[in-house]
Order: structure tokens, then sequence, then C-alpha cells
């Protein structure tokens, strides 16, 4: 099984992007930091928790404003957890390009995400903060 997309053209000849040129080969690459390697770990182990939580809703992934082209990107979970540990081991994100027709009631945002999985963990603490009752006056018991 693969991390990652199998390149349908790899090794044809007939490849049309065989001419080109990534200029980024030839720079060299700086490895991430420890605290750059810390958020992508991270952002993989809250990408876990959403997609437990989301998944189960109908949700397929999650979209991206792109600071590059100004465009919403439209991952899907395994994507997403692919081009996070492309990173990691590269040191340098995928070339991307926008999901073709995704449709976008299907993705949530890494903020509502976040905000998604913080309302259930507080919803499910609030019944573990103490004794049952343990907030109420002494009047109300």
């Amino acid at each position: 099984m693969h991390e990652e997309p199998i390149d349908p053209f790899n090794g044809d000849p007939a490849d049309p992007a065989a001419g080109l040129h990534d200029p980024g080969d030839d720079a060299p690459l700086d490895p991430l930091t420890d605290v750059e390697r810390q958020d992508v770990l991270e952002d993989l182990a809250d990408l876990e928790i959403y997609q437990a939580l989301l998944a189960p809703i109908g949700v397929r992934g999650l979209v991206i404003e792109c600071e590059d082209c100004r465009e919403p990107h439209y991952f899907d979970w395994d994507l997403l957890r692919g081009n996070l540990r492309h990173l990691l081991s590269s040191g340098r994100p995928r070339v991307h390009e926008p999901a073709y027709d995704p449709d976008p009631d299907h993705y949530v945002t890494w903020e509502y995400a976040r905000g998604y999985a913080d309302g259930v963990h507080d919803t499910l603490s609030e019944g573990t903060d103490g004794e049952p009752g343990a907030d109420e006056a002494p009047a109300d018991r």
C-alpha cells in the first residue's frame, strides 16, 4: 500500500512532464526546525481526532485557503495525512492543485474542526469535573 498517489506516467517516455525541470530539486533542502516539526506532528494528531469525530457525520475532509493561489483546496482525510507525512519526511510541501469539482458541503475548515472537537471535549468533561451536584449551592440540594 502506498502512502501517496502513484504517478501514472512513472517510467513512461511519453510523460508530458518529463521535460519540465523543478528548480526546487537543485536547491538545498532545509530540514524542518524542531518547532515546525512539532507543529506538523500536532496537526497529524489533531487530524486523527477530527476524522474520528467528523467522518461519521459525513465530513470527507478539510478545506484550506491556499495562500499561493487564493483558492480553497479540498483535501480528504487520507490525502491530507499523506501530505503532512510527506512534509515531515522531505521538509517540503507537495505541489498541489485544486480538487476537481468537490462538494464544499462535505468539507470543513481546520478552525471548524478544532471548534467541534473542543465542543465535544467540553461536553464530555462537564460530567467529570467533580462529584454530582458539586457546583450546586447547599440550599439547592
